[in-house]
């Protein structure tokens, strides 16, 4: 029988942990706060300028409605995030469940982007109202796909992961087909906190406030929400209801702050994460110190970006930058978190994950053939001045060396993010791990650019050395703190967030910067195959058939490892030898294909757990299945980023991803035994 009496929610403790925290947060974010407003305008002139009584010079007016304004605003902002992340976790009973990693930030952005570039009129009715809509149907979309998964943490992460990526895609692609919005729009998806007045302030405030309301109103359902649902049911708890009401009140929230400044990364995670690893035990203690802490720790960030950015504050997204403090924070606390909240369903993530083919090198051959047929169309079909043309004879040949190397070196990458995804969802047993979730890509993405800042001119084996160096230390950093927790789904997700966050920080800093280095990573970063050349396309192909034709042998570790490390040792596997191959071998993979189509492209995720839906169960053909559908991916997303937009050339790798997202998506939505066999 459950005791009401200690379900009841009771008055807020103060545990010592976050209070702490909170004080260091916002003494150094006041030391710095205090110093860049005292550059400013001189401490013996803030009271004039703080009443708007005497507003005498520029310095004032900057003072008044520049720099107060955007110091409430980040305190305004980290708050609401660090609220909607709170309660999203507690509602959905997942740890890892925020803005970002929902998809609710980027359905707002796309909305906003689409508005601003499509329907301007929008944009003047209601701002808010046009990210609202892009948030609630991310939200809807994420909750359809996982709900036959009864919203697992994991589950509903990948279809988070999966509607995020995909409307990134689309806002991607919307940025790079409109040229002359491009640095601004980039720079205000970043999470730009720059302010002309109290306007924003002012619009922001009573939302938060009302949500703050509403949560203090919905603390004893959300106490009753971390029971099972028969228990909630039985207390009176109307579950959909109340989940639907939560949910709009964080999803509102994360609106709100996409519409007023952009996409803010990271501090909806970091900020319940940080209150319960500091000592926040209830669920009334984190839902009030998460706004605390979120606000203080994006105004810390927003004070560091101003004091190190200097006269480049204003081009630096602070968004982006909260993860240069929080990511490295977390990934230090991460082994320090002993209770991640709600079960895992590492092995049933996927949908229809128990179906078998009875014959599945049939399958293999069909999908083997199918590359070759698709090769040959992408190099013949395609449009130009007079409409869509089938090239043949010296047609043919004079278009190959245009679209021969561009093709080949995305087939080749193709089929190396989905051997690095194999390797690592057998490896960690878990299906959610890809070099794109677990920031493998990203670290590479990190390694290119510093070669790029401190190398003049660098050639590919050079450029594949630092990708790979990257790479394999994302990936060891990741496993080194999953190690203690046996990789844990949840465990291994939060570090990749994490240090994803961090590199792509990194990445967004030295694009703001204005450097004219940094825009050679552009095209790069966007996945693009525009100046593949025949020598790349040959360095692409030699290393993907060198790498692949070092997986085969592993076959035996990656079907034994998933069984445990007490059921490896039994039958013989030298679990440090085989573990250390196997990540260094996807390091490789990862890199040598990020060198190619860049790091958002998302086949690693994709092409095994296709091929695990189409039957493909046993490692060397579920290897072998998701090689080629990684290979036929790309060739297709780069048939359709050359043709779709003719004379424009779209980037392969945004186009994997608009290719690949609606079709993972129905198969997520799909009933678990649909097509069992």
């Amino acid at each position: 029988m459950v005791d009401l009496a200690a379900l009841r929610p009771r008055a807020p403790a103060l545990p010592r942990g976050p209070a702490l925290l909170a004080l260091a947060l916002g003494l150094t974010a006041a030391v710095l706060a205090f110093r860049e407003l005292h550059l400013l305008l001189p401490l013996a002139r803030w009271p004039g300028a703080l009443l708007a009584t005497d507003l005498t010079d520029m310095d004032q007016v900057l003072f008044h409605y520049s720099a107060l304004p955007r110091l409430a605003m980040a305190l305004l902002c980290g708050a609401a995030l660090g609220l909607s992340g709170a309660l999203l976790q507690r509602v959905l009973r997942n740890p890892i469940a925020e803005p970002s990693t929902l998809g609710i930030s980027a359905g707002a952005q796309l909305a906003l982007g689409a508005a601003t570039l499509h329907a301007p009129a929008l944009m003047e009715a209601s701002r808010e109202a046009v990210a609202l809509a892009g948030a609630v149907t991310a939200m809807l979309l994420v909750l359809a796909l996982s709900w036959r998964q009864g919203l697992r943490p994991v589950s509903v992460v990948l279809s988070g992961l999966v509607v995020g990526l995909t409307c990134a895609a689309l806002g991607g692609t919307l940025i790079l087909l409109n040229g002359e919005y491009l640095m601004s729009l980039f720079i205000w998806g970043g999470g730009s906190l720059s302010q002309q007045g109290w306007n924003d302030v002012l619009t922001l405030l009573p939302r938060l406030a009302a949500a703050g309301i509403a949560a203090a109103l919905l603390m004893r359902p959300l106490v009753l929400l971390g029971l099972d649902d028969a228990a909630a049911r039985n207390l009176g708890v109307a579950l959909h209801a109340t989940r639907l009401g939560i949910l709009l009140v964080a999803v509102w929230l994360a609106a709100s702050v996409v519409a007023l400044v952009g996409i803010v990364g990271f501090v909806g995670l970091a900020a319940p994460t940080f209150a319960r690893l500091a000592g926040a035990r209830t669920p009334r203690q984190t839902v009030a110190w998460a706004p605390v802490i979120g606000a203080l720790l994006l105004w810390l960030t927003d004070a560091a970006t101003q004091t190190f950015a200097g006269g480049q504050a204003s081009l630096v997204p602070t968004g982006a930058m909260t993860a240069l403090l929080g990511g490295p924070l977390l990934l230090w606390m991460l082994p320090r978190l002993h209770a991640l909240a709600g079960p895992t369903d590492a092995g049933t993530a996927s949908t229809g994950i128990g179906r078998t083919v009875p014959h599945p090198w049939r399958l293999v051959a069909g999908l083997a053939l199918a590359l070759p047929l698709l090769c040959w169309a992408a190099l013949a079909l395609g449009t130009g001045p007079d409409g869509w043309t089938l090239a043949t004879g010296d047609q043919f040949d004079r278009l190959l060396p245009w679209r021969g190397p561009r093709l080949a070196a995305s087939v080749a990458a193709g089929a190396m993010l989905a051997a690095a995804g194999t390797i690592l969802q057998r490896l960690t047993g878990n299906p959610m791990a890809s070099p794109e979730v677990l920031g493998i890509s990203s670290g590479a993405g990190l390694g290119l650019s510093v070669l790029v800042l401190t190398v003049a001119a660098p050639g590919r084996l050079e450029q594949l050395g630092a990708t790979s160096a990257g790479a394999m230390a994302a990936l060891a950093v990741i496993l080194l703190l999953a190690r203690r927790s046996s990789f844990a789904p949840e465990r291994l997700l939060l570090g990749g967030v994490a240090l994803a966050s961090f590199c792509g920080a990194v990445l967004a800093a030295i694009m703001a910067s204005g450097d004219i280095r940094a825009f050679q990573l552009l095209g790069w970063i966007t996945g693009s195959t525009y100046g593949i050349e025949a020598q790349d396309a040959l360095v692409a192909g030699a290393a993907a058939l060198v790498l692949l034709l070092m997986v085969p042998p592993t076959a035996r570790w990656l079907e034994v490892l998933p069984l445990g490390e007490t059921a490896a040792r039994g039958l013989g596997l030298p679990l440090g030898g085989s573990r250390l191959c196997l990540v260094v071998l996807a390091s490789l993979l990862s890199a040598a294909a990020t060198l190619v189509v860049g790091p958002l492209s998302f086949i690693g995720l994709m092409a095994p757990h296709l091929a695990r839906l189409a039957g493909l169960r046993r490692p060397l053909a579920h290897l072998a299945g998701a090689v080629l559908l990684g290979a036929l991916l790309m060739g297709l997303s780069d048939w359709l980023a050359r043709t779709l937009a003719f004379p424009y050339q779209l980037p392969v790798g945004l186009l994997a991803t608009l290719v690949g997202g609606p079709y993972l998506m129905w198969l997520l939505a799909r009933p678990a035994g649909s097509g069992r066999g």
